[in-house]
């Protein structure tokens, strides 16, 4: 078992094993994520919403309770994983902010240029990342395509990326520095 397994970030599957004696072991569902996922979204839900008659909040507990049972496996199986993460967000978060700020003033600075088109210079960006999760994986591409002069045009399971950068300083920084943050993020390699 590895570290992430020990932490409860590696695991695919829900369940733990129970011993049957008639028929072998037998998987139960883990309830936690489930209800933890729930109550997070009806939190959320009453908080948009600001109804908070019968009618509504009933409406809210069974939205919630279905996307809650057909997304809870998006959260962390233990609860000290999910803390782990949320912990790990906490750097993440601010940096990825600054990133998206220093990217928007580039591309204003590109966009008000009197030489505009002489500045732009669009390129797709090839390339292999070391992350493996599928989470990892999305975070990635989301983040790529969160600042702003770069999109995330496809992402293969495979971890092959191309993106479209808008000219050559904003795609020259890829994968680099955010493809480690993202690794730290989901604990998968020191970089």
């Amino acid at each position: 078992m590895d570290k992430q397994e020990k932490e409860g970030l590696g695991s695919k599957h829900n369940t733990s094993k129970v011993e049957n004696s008639d028929q072998g072991p037998v998987r139960r569902k883990n309830l936690a994520p489930y209800v933890v996922t729930f109550f997070i979204m009806f939190g959320v839900w009453v908080v948009l919403s600001g109804k908070f008659d019968p009618f509504h909040l009933s409406l809210g507990v069974i939205s919630c309770a279905i996307v809650a049972y057909l997304s809870a496996d998006l959260l962390r199986p233990s609860m000290r994983g999910l803390l782990i993460m949320l912990v790990r967000w906490v750097p993440y978060l601010p940096w990825l902010m600054k990133e998206i700020i220093k990217a928007n003033l580039h591309v204003t600075y590109l966009v008000f240029h009197p030489r505009m088109m002489d500045l732009i210079d669009p390129r797709i960006i090839k390339f292999r990342s070391k992350l493996e999760g599928d989470l990892a994986l999305v975070t990635f591409a989301n983040s790529i395509t969160l600042t702003p002069g770069t999109i995330t045009v496809n992402v293969s399971p495979d971890g092959d990326f191309k993106v479209h950068a808008i000219d050559k300083a904003s795609g020259e920084p890829l994968p680099g520095e955010m493809e480690a943050r993202v690794a730290k993020l989901f604990g998968e390699f020191d970089g």
